[in-house]
This record gives structure tokens, sequence and C-alpha cells, in this order.
């Protein structure tokens, strides 16, 4: 898989304003500061298509992105963050549930983790909300630049014990920082577009 071509369509904060062409999407979520926007950056080679923040939490709305004329990324609001209010908190979580629950275009969700910590219970519980509503779901380890290889195997195996993982379940690690795991992620989530050989070609996919 190959993106050419991607740009910002609308913001949303309920499914009235959700696109209605129908097209396929696959999403992207996980905890404030995780690195979801330069993830999707660096997915799509722009480096400004999702904005950056150095403040955690900046990721309030639905964010729908149009790729190659063809399908949406859709990037959802971070979680977790300490400091933003509870009414703040459960408003995200309605709000990425209304998603979760309305969605039938929906093809698989991107669970990012910081590779260099346990996942926490929040990951934990929406790694369960997105089985729950019968989506697949592919773990996605970030910031893979900030460890050397021994301590990525033990980290893959805390993540994998953590959020309960089956062996046919991958943990991709990925680093904007280098573009590690850019095609192990693509062709995990679009199978059909790349062969087997091509997909594990360099090595960081860790089972």
């Amino acid at each position: 898989m190959e993106i050419k071509q991607s740009e910002f369509i609308i913001s949303a904060v309920k499914p009235a304003q959700y696109p209605t062409d129908h097209r396929v999407e696959y999403a992207f979520v996980g905890k404030s500061n995780v690195g979801k926007s330069s993830l999707i950056n660096t997915l799509t080679n722009r480096r400004k298509l999702v904005k950056v923040s150095g403040t955690p939490g900046k990721t309030r709305l639905i964010n729908f992105f149009l790729i190659n004329n063809g399908f949406y990324f859709v990037d959802l609001p971070g979680y977790g963050y300490a400091k933003v209010a509870k009414v703040e908190k459960a408003k995200w979580g309605r709000m990425i549930e209304d998603y979760l629950i309305s969605r039938p275009q929906l093809q698989k969700v991107a669970l990012l983790v910081d590779v260099r910590h346990k996942p926490t219970q929040d990951d934990i519980m929406m790694h369960q909300w997105i089985k729950h509503f019968g989506y697949e779901v592919v773990i996605v380890a970030t910031k893979r630049d900030k460890l050397n290889r021994a301590e990525l195997v033990k980290s893959n195996k805390v993540i994998r014990e953590t959020l309960c993982l089956d062996d046919s379940e991958e943990i991709i690690n990925f680093s904007s920082l280098k573009k590690i795991g850019v095609e192990e992620l693509l062709a995990n989530m679009f199978p059909n577009t790349e062969t087997e050989e091509e997909k594990f070609q360099d090595g960081e996919i860790v089972k």
C-alpha cells in the first residue's frame, strides 16, 4: 500500500457530522501524548496533515482524513490525560463510544500504546471496548527508537501479557522519528495489497 493523497475532511463531535459517502474507515486511538498525530503524519508522508501538539489532550474531536480518494483515516480523541476534568473525559469517552457503535464501514482500529511503558488501565479498557464492539484491532507500540532490541523484546512481552493478546495477535513496533514500522502497519491494515514476504521484510513485527 502506498499513500499518495491525503486531505483533512471534517472534525466531528456527533454521528450527524460524520462523512456520509460510506467509504471504509480505519481508526487510530490511544492515550494522550502516545504519538498518534505523528504516526498518521508519517503514514501519509505529510508533516502537517495532523497538527502535533506538545500539550497532551489536544485531540478533542473526531477528525476524518480522506486517503487516496478511497477511504478514511479517523483520528479519535486521546484519553487518559490526568489534568483533564472528569466531565471532559466522560465527554470524550461518549464521543468514542458513539463512533464505535455507529460505524459499520469501520474496518480496523489501531490501538497505540507507548512501548516504554506497561499499558494503562485505560489502554486495557479501550482494547476490550474495541473487541466488544466486534472490530479487528492492531496493537501499535510507538516510540520504538527509544529502546534497544533487548528492551524491546521485554516490553513487547509486558504489552502482550497486560492486554491478554493471543499468539495470533501482532504487536507492530513503530517510530515516527526513524520511520520504523510504516510498511508493517500499512500491510497489516491493508493485507491484500502486499505479499507476506514484503510484510515482514525488515523484521520489526514481534510476536
